[in-house]
């Protein structure tokens, strides 16, 4: 039972490494546009303004 607990402990020890490695490079700023496509999603990459609406909820 130690040996299975020593794994899982070493493996949650890597796991985090790895997580922290991964969150340093997608905070890194001039990495993240190659590596997020979330940004493309969003549309924060395109250059034009939308149009908003206001809508006023009267009650």
């Amino acid at each position: 039972m130690k040996t299975v607990e020593r794994m899982l402990w070493k493996l949650a020890i890597i796991q985090f490494i790895f997580l922290f490695i991964a969150q340093l490079i997608v905070s890194h700023s001039s990495i993240a546009p190659y590596i997020v496509k979330v940004i493309h999603y969003e549309g924060v990459m395109k250059n034009s303004a939308t149009k908003t609406v206001e809508t006023f909820d009267q009650r």
